[in-house]
């Protein structure tokens, strides 16, 4: 009895021990995910749970946004995540999306998932329209969205219309140009098919350095207005804060580099922007809500910490993710080299081979014809033998009727003819038989030269069946394949050539590989900067080819906006308008834009 009212109190102390539970659901770019999470959890404990979960290291690129009446907040880390204004019903949902972007994508994205998020992420963006991309951009950013998908191009899979279910291009572009959904497919597939050799990773690392140069990459924009009450747009992103016109999201009428900025307050619902520079004068503007002032100031905050973060040297753990990064890419490019040496070989040997098969075919052909001409030399002889044989015994019967007409004419002269007539007689017939002997003695002779002619044809007949005969000997003893000695030999079927092939390489990383690589990594570089001329040049191809076909009345404002940039400025890039804003001489004021 007292057992079991023990028993019965340890397992009500276990129950109530166990803590109380809610349901969180993560939606990331490319899946969901649903945890249980422990009610005094703060934002940092479900943040940290999910980066574990992702095997992502490079957390301060990310966070978990939600939405409040139609604004976007983010997941406080030092705060309860049921404490923040989200829905209590369960599951709660948070989407994991990159918070802060990196200026330079290439330098800064370390491990692939960070590269594989980001890339999603900016893609949908494109594609959303929330990222203006020019058109000819677009396609050069769909073709590395498919080699990323895809694989090398290959024209026996990738068939016409393989890219039909698939949303490449905005519809924005589409709608611009009179071009069909073939003459799209076929200016994508053009540019996909140069892009063999790159993994998804590297594909995906070449969509990102192009699409960062784009205007509004990265950009945050808020509606303000400054103190005489005029509508502006702030745009917060990895370079600084800049000011905007709203009709122009693209070309910023002033901007604050973080390194320019002293100061970023606000109260209330006004913000002040204070400058190094003691000489430019204090920026100031309002927003409409205090929830937006907050998402403002965390931005900045944040957008402020990486900028100074890149400047210093790298903390001992990004040095480690790095190194364990450039590893990493050497082990999987020395892999990538080693199948595709095996791939050069197998086709190598594949040709091999259908050569070899062509010849024994072509081999076996002209041993048939060989045969079949035999065949017809036999038959030939055969008859021609038989000719000859026919013309022989032909002869000997004219040489015997013709000895008996010589026999018969010796009888008849012989014959004592007593009357004159009998004579005359006689000697008419003598001549008919003198003349038909004649006759018969020539057509005697040109039979026996017929026999002797009939008996050379049956000799060469001979002759050209012995020579047939020969050439199906020395067809029939010729070996069948040729020596291979310049040929690499086919790879047999078998696992264990590859195990040796696996047991010669080695990914010990010393300090040739190392200095090997480096200089691979310079010629990498060199032709990169090739390429990227090369890439302008086709953009520029693309543009005027397209161009013809453009519909002017269906341009957008960003459209017009972009192409003016452009004309003004040649190439168009993030950079380069930001540098041609600092340049205006006047433009960081307070009281812009002027009354």
């Amino acid at each position: 009895m007292a057992g079991a009212i023990a028993s019965r109190m340890s397992f009500s102390s276990l129950k109530r021990k166990q803590p109380k539970t809610f349901t969180v659901r993560i939606v990331t770019m490319d899946a969901e995910m649903e945890f249980n999470c422990e009610m005094k959890w703060k934002g940092k404990d479900l943040f940290d749970l999910v980066c574990r979960t992702l095997g992502l290291r490079e957390t301060w690129f990310f966070g978990l946004q939600y939405t409040i009446k139609d604004t976007v907040a983010w997941l406080k880390m030092d705060k309860k995540v049921l404490d923040h204004d989200v829905s209590k019903e369960e599951p709660v949902t948070f989407h994991f999306l990159a918070k802060f972007y990196p200026e330079n994508a290439e330098e800064e994205l370390v491990q692939e998932i960070t590269q594989h998020l980001f890339f999603l992420q900016v893609k949908k963006q494109i594609l959303d329209e929330k990222i203006y991309c020019p058109p000819e951009a677009s396609v050069l950013l769909a073709s590395y969205a498919v080699q990323a998908k895809y694989g090398d191009y290959d024209p026996s899979v990738h068939k016409r219309g393989f890219l039909a279910q698939e949303e490449l291009l905005p519809k924005r572009v589409i709608n611009l140009y009179q071009m069909t959904p073939e003459m799209w497919e076929e200016r994508i597939t053009a540019w996909y098919a140069e892009h063999r050799g790159r993994a998804r990773d590297e594909a995906e690392m070449e969509y990102l350095k192009i699409a960062q140069d784009l205007e509004m990459y990265g950009v945050n924009y808020f509606a303000i207005r400054n103190k005489k009450g005029t509508e502006l747009l702030l745009g917060v992103d990895a370079l600084g804060l800049h000011i905007y016109d709203p009709e122009n999201r693209l070309t910023p009428k002033i901007s604050f580099p973080w390194n320019e900025i002293r100061n970023i307050s606000y109260s209330d619902k006004e913000f002040t922007i204070k400058p190094l520079d003691k000489k430019i004068d204090v920026f100031k503007f309002n927003s409409s809500k205090l929830r937006v002032n907050k998402l403002i100031l965390q931005l900045c905050i944040g957008n402020h910490d990486l900028f100074m973060r890149r400047r210093k040297a790298d903390s001992l753990e990004v040095q480690q993710m790095k190194a364990q990064a450039r590893e990493e890419k050497a082990r999987k490019q020395m892999e990538r080299q080693r199948l595709a040496r095996e791939k050069q070989m197998r086709e190598e040997a594949e040709r091999t081979r259908d050569e070899l098969e062509r010849r024994l075919l072509q081999m076996k052909e002209e041993a048939t014809m060989a045969n079949e001409a035999l065949m017809r030399s036999e038959e030939t002889a055969d008859l021609l033998a038989e000719k000859a044989q026919i013309t022989e015994e032909e002869a000997k019967l004219l040489a015997q009727k013709a000895a008996e007409a010589e026999q018969e004419m010796q009888r008849i002269k012989a014959t004592a003819i007593r009357t004159e007539e009998e004579k005359r007689l006689m000697e008419q017939k003598v001549l008919e038989a003198e003349v038909l002997a004649l006759k018969m003695a020539e057509e005697s002779e040109r039979r026996a030269k017929e026999a002797d002619q009939l008996k050379q044809d049956l000799q060469e007949a001979r002759e050209a069946e012995r020579r047939a005969k020969q050439k199906l000997l020395e067809i029939t003893t010729k070996p069948t394949y040729p020596p291979m000695n310049s040929i690499p030999a086919p790879l047999p079927p078998d696992i264990s050539s590859f195990n040796l092939i696996a047991d010669s390489l080695s990914f010990d990383f010393k300090d040739t590989d190392m200095k090997r690589l480096s200089m691979e990594i310079e010629k990498e570089k060199v032709e990169y900067m090739e390429k990227s001329k090369h890439l302008q040049e086709q953009l520029n191809e693309l543009k005027t080819e397209i161009e013809a076909l453009k519909l002017k009345e269906r341009e957008t404002a960003l459209d017009i906006l972009h192409n003016e940039n452009s004309d003004r400025g040649g190439t168009s890039s993030k950079h380069n308008t930001i540098k041609k804003t600092l340049a205006v001489p006047g433009a960081r004021t307070g009281d812009w834009p002027p009354a």
